[in-house]
C-alpha cells in the first residue's frame, strides 16, 4: 500500500505545480496532505494510523519534516546558506548600477570586428557577469536589451543571437559564485553522512569487520570546494561556446558577420576598456581569490562581494559628476592600508605590550574607519539616486525568501517521500541496474535532465539530490568525491534554464526580445548550446581532475592542510615516495651508507642503538615499498579476472538480503496473529514465507561453486599488498624518528648547558634549605628540563629529590644523595652532548635533509609544496575500491 501513497504524493505535487500553485507551498502541502490521507486511511481500514507507512507513523514523519526544517536554520554546522543573500545582493546591485551595460557595450566594440565577434563578446561578458553577479534573470535581461538589438541590426542569425544570449546568461549557475553551488553543497553535506553509513554497512557485510578503514570513507564537501571545483568546468563551457560561435561563423559567414568599429582604437578607447573591465575583474579577484587562497570563507567572501558591489555602484551611479570616484578611492586606500598594517603589526588588542603595538592598532582603526566611511558614502549615493539601494534590498529579500521557503518545503517533501519507502525503492531500482555505478549515474543524470524541462533548479537540487546522492556516493566501484558529483549535477541542472517549455532563460529573453524574434527561433537557437552543455558534462565526467584538482590543491597547500599520515592521502603519498626512490634511490642509499659510518659510540646506549638501527630500517623501507608496488601490480593483474565473479556474487548476496528482510517481516506479522479467527491469515503468511525461503535458497545456489576459492585467492594477494604497505610504514617511521630525536636532542644542548649554574645552586641549598621552598625550585627546574629533548633522566632524578623532601619529615640526606646522582647524570649527558654537537650535528642534519621527503615524509606536519602538488594531482582521480567490499 505504501507505493500507492507514494504515487499519490507525486500526483499531488505534480498537480499543484502544473496548476501554477506556488512551489514554496506546493511541496510541503503535498507532503502534509499525503501523510494525512495515509494516516486516516490506515485508521479507517485497519484501526492503526501507522499501517500504510513503510516504517513509523504520521507523527514521526511530520516531526522528521520539522526537524529537517530546523536543520536548515538552527544547525551551527550548516552556515553555508548565509552566503546566499550576500551574493544575491551583489548581483542585483551590479545589475542596477549598469556595470553589465558598460561591459556589454565596450566588449562588443572590442570583439565586433572579428567574425562572430558580437557573439563572443556576449559569451565573454556572460562569463564575467557570472563571476560577479550569478543572477540569471538580470544577466539575460541586460544582454537581451543591449546586445540582441545590436546583433539583429548587424544581420546576425536570429536563432544564433537568441541562443547565445540565453546560454551565456546561464553561465552564472556554474561559474562561481553561484547560488546553485551553495544549495548543492548544503544538500551534499547531509548526503555524505548517509553515504558513509551505507558504505560502512556494505564493508561490514562483505568482510565481517566491525570497522571500515577510514581511507574508504566518504568525504564531505563545502561551498568553497564547490566553487573551486566548478571553476575549470565553467571555463570549459565558456570555451565550448566561443569555439562553436567561431567555427559556425567561419563555416557560415552570413549568420555572424564582422561588425566594423566606427571609432578609433586609441588611448581613449583603451581607457574605456580598462574602466569597464578592471572593476568587475577586481571584484572577481577579491571574491574568488579570497576563497581560493583560504583568506576568507564563502560567507566572508559573500560579504566582500556585497561591499565591493556597493562601492562600484557608488561611483557608477554618479558617473560624470565631480568627485564620483572619491568613495572608491577612499575604499581602495583603506583596504591597502589594512593589508599593510596586518603585514607589519600585531593588531590583537589583547596582546598590546609596546608602543609599536599601539601604533599598529591605531593605524588599523583609522584604515578600517576609512573603509566604513567609504561604504556609508557609497550606500548614501545608492539610496539617494533613484532609490537604488532600497530597490536592491527589496529584491534581495524577495529572492532570498523564495530560495529559503522552497528549501523548507523540500525538507517536508523529502520526509514524506521516505515515509512511504520512496528512498528504499529508488535504492533498489538503482542497485538492480546492470553496469555498476555508471549505469546508475547515467540514469540519474538522465532523470535530472528530463526534470529540467519542467522544474526549476532549486526543486531539483533540494528534492532529487538528497535521495540519489547518498546512493551514488556510497558506491565503492567509482569512489567519486562529493564535489565532483555536485559539479556534475550543477552542470546538468544548468540545462534546465534552457530547455523548453519552462526554461527560465527563455522566458526572460522572450520578455525583452523584439517581436521579430519568434519564440520558436529562441527554442531553435538554444538547442546547439544545450548540446554543448551535454558535451561539457561528458568532458568533465571523463576527467574528474578538472573538478577535484583545485579543491585538493588548496586543501593540501594551505596552513591547515592535513598531515601526510591522513589515511586518505597515504596511497598517493607513497606513490610520490616511490617516484622519488626510483629517481634518487642511489643518492638516498649512499646517504644511508655514509650515515652508517658515523661514530655513535659515545652516545647513550639506547640512543646509539635506536639511531644505528634507524639506518637499517631506512634501507629496509626502500625495498619494502618496491615489494608493495610489485604486490600492487599482482592485484591489478588479478582484478580483471576476479571482478566479474565478485560483481555477480555481491549482486546475488544483495538479492538474498532482500529475501531475508521480506521473510523476517512476514514472520513478524505471522507471530502477531493469534487466535482461531486469524488462523487462515497466519497460515497464508507461513506459506508465503516458505515460498520465499525456497526462492532464496534457489538464488543462493546460483553462486558459483568456485567463489570461495577464488575469493580467498584474491584476498590473499590483496592482503599481501596491504601487509607490505604496513611494514613499509613501520620501517619508514623507525628509520626516521630516531634521527629526528637525536637532532632535537643536540639542538637542545645550549639550553641544557644554560641550566648548569641553576642546578649547582640548587644542589648547594639541599643541606640547609627549607623543604617547601626547595620543592618549588626543584619543580621549576624540572619543568625547564622537560622542555629539552633527551633530558628526561635528569628530570626524573629531580622528581626523586622532590619526593624525598615531601611530607612532614623531609629526608634531606636522601635528597642530597639523589641530587648527587642527578648532577652526575647531568655531567655525563653534557659531555656527550657537547661532543656530538661538534662532531655529529652537521652530518646528521645533512642526512636528515636527504631522507626527509621520502623516508620521513609521513612524519612531516604537512606536505611540502612539491609533495602537495603531486598528491593533489593523484587524489584528483577516482580510484576503484570495490574489490575491498
Amino acid at each position: 500500500m505504501e507505493l500507492y501513497f507514494l504515487a499519490l504524493l507525486i500526483i499531488f505535487m505534480a498537480g499543484a505545480l502544473a496548476s501554477g500553485y506556488p512551489v514554496a507551498f506546493a511541496l510541503p502541502g503535498s507532503a502534509i496532505l499525503t501523510i494525512a490521507v495515509a494516516a486516516i486511511s490506515g485508521w479507517l481500514f485497519t484501526g492503526s494510523v501507522d499501517s500504510f507507512f513503510a516504517q513509523g507513523g504520521p507523527g514521526q514523519w511530520l516531526s522528521a519534516g520539522v526537524t529537517n526544517l530546523r536543520g536548515v536554520y538552527w544547525e551551527v554546522e550548516r552556515d553555508t546558506l548565509i552566503a546566499i543573500p550576500l551574493f544575491i545582493f551583489m548581483g542585483i546591485m551590479l545589475q542596477r548600477s549598469k556595470i553589465a551595460e558598460d561591459l556589454l557595450l565596450t566588449m562588443a566594440q572590442l570583439f565586433g570586428p572579428v567574425r562572430g565577434g558580437l557573439g563572443i563578446s556576449v559569451v565573454f561578458v556572460g562569463a564575467l557577469l557570472a563571476a560577479t553577479t550569478g543572477i540569471l534573470g538580470a544577466t539575460v535581461v541586460a544582454m537581451g536589451l543591449i546586445s540582441l538589438p545590436a546583433m539583429l541590426k548587424n544581420n546576425y542569425s536570429r536563432p544564433l543571437a537568441a541562443g547565445t544570449i540565453a546560454a551565456s546568461g546561464t553561465l552564472g549557475q556554474i561559474i562561481p559564485p553561484s547560488i546553485v553551488l551553495i544549495i548543492l553543497a548544503d544538500q551534499l553535506t547531509g548526503a555524505t553522512d548517509q553515504a558513509s553509513t551505507i558504505r560502512k554497512a556494505l564493508h561490514k557485510i562483505a568482510t565481517g569487520e566491525l570497522s571500515m578503514p577510514s581511507e574508504f570513507g566518504v568525504a564531505t564537501t563545502s561551498a568553497g570546494e564547490m566553487f573551486l571545483g566548478a571553476l575549470l568546468p565553467g571555463l570549459v563551457l565558456v570555451g565550448l561556446y566561443m569555439l562553436f560561435i567561431l567555427i559556425y561563423a567561419f563555416l557560415r559567414p552570413s549568420v555572424a558577420p564582422a561588425v566594423p568599429f566606427e571609432g578609433n582604437f586609441d588611448r581613449a578607447f583603451v581607457i574605456k576598456v580598462v574602466l569597464a573591465l578592471v572593476p568587475p575583474l577586481t571584484l572577481i579577484f577579491l571574491v574568488l581569490g579570497s576563497i581560493i587562497t583560504g583568506v576568507a570563507t564563502v560567507n566572508q567572501a559573500g560579504a566582500i562581494g556585497a561591499a565591493g558591489a556597493l562601492i562600484m555602484a557608488g561611483y557608477r551611479l554618479t558617473a560624470g559628476e565631480k568627485g564620483a570616484f572619491y568613495p572608491a578611492i577612499l575604499a581602495f586606500v583603506s583596504v591597502i592600508s589594512i593589508w599593510l598594517v596586518l603585514r607589519n603589526f600585531d593588531t590583537n588588542i589583547k596582546n598590546i605590550h609596546s608602543s609599536n603595538d599601539v601604533l599598529g592598532v591605531t593605524l588599523g582603526v583609522i584604515a578600517t574607519s576609512g573603509l566604513i566611511i567609504a561604504l556609508i558614502w557609497s550606500g548614501a549615493r545608492a539610496l539617494r539616486i533613484n532609490d537604488t539601494l532600497q530597490g536592491v534590498m527589496i529584491e534581495t529579500a524577495k529572492t532570498t525568501s523564495l530560495v529559503f521557503i522552497i528549501l523548507l518545503g523540500a525538507a517536508m517533501l523529502t520526509a514524506a517521500f521516505r515515509a512511504f519507502g520512496g528512498e528504499e525503492l529508488v535504492k533498489e531500482f538503482l542497485g538492480g541496474l546492470p553496469g555498476g555505478f555508471w549505469s546508475k549515474f547515467v540514469v540519474v543524470m538522465a532523470v535530472i535532465f528530463v526534470l529540467g524541462f519542467f522544474l526549476d533548479f532549486i526543486e531539483i537540487a533540494v528534492v532529487v539530490v538528497p535521495i540519489v546522492a547518498p546512493i551514488l556516493l556510497a558506491d565503492p566501484s567509482a569512489n567519486i568525491t562529493a564535489v565532483w558529483l555536485g559539479v556534475m549535477i550543477g552542470l546538468n541542472i544548468q540545462t534546465s534554464f534552457l530547455t523548453p517549455p519552462f526554461g527560465f532563460a527563455l522566458f526572460y529573453l522572450r520578455g525583452v526580445a523584439p517581436a521579430i524574434v519568434k519564440t520558436l527561433e529562441i527554442y531553435k537557437g538554444v538547442v546547439a548550446f544545450i548540446c554543448l552543455q551535454l558535451v561539457a558534462l561528458v568532458i568533465v565526467g571523463l576527467n574528474p581532475p578538472l573538478v577535484n584538482y583545485l579543491p585538493s590543491r588548496l586543501a593540501l597547500t594551505s596552513d591547515t592542510a592535513p598531515p601526510p599520515r591522513n589515511p586518505k592521502l597515504l596511497y598517493c603519498v607513497e606513490e610520490y615516495i616511490q617516484g622519488e626512490f626510483l629517481a634518487n634511490g642511489n643518492m638516498i642509499r649512499d646517504a644511508i651508507a655514509t650515515a652508517r659510518g658515523f661514530d655513535l659510540s659515545y652516545l647513550p646506549t639506547q640512543l646509539e642503538t635506536s639511531v644505528a638501527g634507524s639506518f637499517d630500517e631506512a634501507e629496509k623501507a626502500i625495498g619494502l615499498l618496491a615489494d608493495a608496488k610489485d604486490a600492487e601490480a599482482v592485484v591489478v593483474e588479478s582484478a580483471p579476472a576476479f571482478r566479474p565473479i565478485h560483481t555477480e556474487v555481491r549482486f546475488i548476496e544483495s538479492e538474498i538480503r532482500k529475501f531475508d528482510d521480506e521473510i523476517d517481516e512476514l514472520e513478524t506479522l505471522a507471530s502477531r496473529l493469534r487466535g482461531d479467527e486469524n488462523a487462515d491469515a497466519k497460515q497464508e503468511l507461513v506459506e508465503q514465507t516458505e515460498t520465499l525461503k525456497i526462492e532464496r535458497d534457489t538464488l543462493a545456489a546460483t553462486i558459483p561453486v568456485d567463489w570461495p576459492e577464488r575469493s580467498a585467492a584474491f584476498a590473499e594477494v590483496r592482503d599481501a599488498e596491504t601487509l607490505l604497505r604496513r611494514q613499509f610504514r613501520r620501517a619508514a617511521d623507525s628509520g626516521y624518528e630516531p634521527v629526528v630525536t637525536l637532532m632535537n636532542t643536540l639542538a637542545g644542548t645550549e639550553a641544557y648547558n644554560a641550566l648548569e649554574a641553576e642546578l649547582e645552586a640548587l644542589s648547594d641549598q639541599i643541606a640547609d634549605g627549607e623543604a617547601t621552598v626547595l620543592m618549588e625550585q626543584i619543580s621549576a627546574l624540572a619543568n625547564k628540563f622537560s622542555g629539552i629533548e633527551g633530558a628526561s633522566d635528569v628530570r626524573s632524578g629531580l622528581s626523586k629529590v622532590r619526593r624525598a623532601l615531601r611530607g612532614d619529615n623531609p629526608d634531606f640526606s636522601k635528597a642530597g644523595a639523589e641530587m648527587l646522582k642527578v648532577f652526575i647524570e647531568y655531567r655525563s649527558q653534557l659531555s656527550w652532548r657537547e661532543r656530538a654537537s661538534g662532531e655529529l650535528a652537521v652530518n646528521i642534519a645533512s642526512y636528515e635533509a636527504i631522507i626527509r621527503g621520502t623516508i620521513g615524509a609521513r612524519q612531516q606536519d604537512q606536505l611540502n609544496r612539491a609533495q602537495a602538488l603531486f598528491v593533489a594531482s593523484c587524489v584528483a582521480d577516482h580510484r576503484d575500491i570495490s574489490l575491498n567490499f
